[in-house]
């Protein structure tokens, strides 16, 4: 360990779509908050960032714009991505700040090289001393404890907002991977067509995140579940109310669980047989948000005759493993994407 390491606190960031996790050496998660910031359009000052931003999405006035700066995954407004970071970084070492810290940020695996220096240099900008990245999967895997180093394969499945990643992992390395860009946004989305063609009833983002959480499913379930919704009529224009059962919401969701499912399929045609049988034996995980929809497990198992195990917390997955690559940068040396001096 170095003396920079002694004075300086690095950090691991889970940059999503959703939500953005960080970690910080020695300490543990510090924050796990909305990717989601509200600027005041004309001036383009920042009012609030995070939770707080989050519950302005569809309620605000002409003025105030809230937005989400990252879209499937990857950074889509740069100076507010930066802004998002800059706030987030200063939030966890705002006592400390006598060197510049090393951080490692995970991003999806089908990232291009113009979205790699986006995130490098965002993260640059927002105070960082040096930026790897890492993987989406790899960090998962990294985070759940799978022994990535050895020959054998492990399959990791996971689901955030913006893209569901799927990948074989190996020696270190990924062998063959998926990044579609179908995940828990796709299915917030799938809950308001659903509600607008069928019962001409139009529902905010904020409702549609909460219906799927709270009664999506992927498969039947033992005892169907309703709860009551509110949003606009489309016809009279006025509020309304109705009841609302998870089958409906499963039929909801039909559509981009189904692109998952088969996701997976194709990635499991792709896989060295060699590695199958590893497959076989070790089953899939399950992490990130998606895993969470209750019964994709068995939905999944139903569907590929393999053994499938959502994740302790998927939430964090993804960040847990950034911060064990902190802990060992040289173990976890080969796994990083080396960043380039441009």
């Amino acid at each position: 360990m170095g003396f920079f390491d002694l004075i300086s606190s690095d950090i691991g960031i889970d940059l999503g779509t959703a939500n953005t996790l960080v970690w910080v050496r020695g300490v543990g998660i510090v924050l796990n908050e909305p990717s989601v910031v509200a600027i005041e359009v004309n001036s383009g000052r920042i009012l609030a960032v995070g939770s707080a931003a989050k519950e302005m999405l569809g309620r605000t006035p002409d003025e105030i714009r809230a937005v989400r700066p990252l879209k499937d995954g990857v950074i889509a407004d740069f100076e507010i991505t930066e802004k998002l970071l800059s706030d987030f970084i200063r939030r966890v070492i705002r006592h400390r700040y006598l060197m510049k810290p090393k951080v490692v940020i995970s991003v999806p695996s089908g990232i291009t090289e113009v979205e790699k220096r986006a995130v490098r240099d965002s993260a640059q900008s927002a105070g960082a001393r040096e930026v790897f990245l890492l993987q989406e999967p790899m960090a998962a895997a990294i985070g759940v404890g799978l022994p990535v180093d050895q020959p054998s394969g492990n399959m990791v499945i996971d689901i955030g907002g913006g893209t569901s990643e799927i990948a074989v992992i190996a020696l270190s390395g990924i062998v063959n991977n998926m990044s579609i860009r179908i995940a828990g946004d796709e299915m917030n989305e799938a809950v308001v067509l659903y509600l607008k063609k069928n019962y001409n009833l139009l529902i905010g983002e904020l409702t549609a995140e909460e219906i799927k959480i709270r009664i999506g499913s992927a498969a039947p379930l033992d005892r169907e579940e309703s709860i009551e919704i509110k949003g606009r009529d489309l016809i009279a224009g006025v509020p309304k109310t109705m009841k609302l059962s998870s089958v409906q919401v499963r039929e909801a969701l039909a559509e981009p669980i189904d692109a998952i499912i088969e996701a997976v399929r194709q990635s499991l045609e792709r896989t060295p047989p060699e590695l199958s049988s590893d497959i076989l034996d070790r089953g899939i995980i399950l992490t990130g948000g998606g895993a969470l929809i209750r019964g994709l497990d068995r939905r999944l198992r139903q569907e590929t005759n393999l053994p499938v195990n959502v994740a302790d917390d998927p939430l964090t997955c993804v960040v847990r493993g950034t911060g064990r690559v902190l802990e060992n940068m040289p173990m976890f040396s080969k796994v990083l994407i080396k960043s380039r001096r441009d």
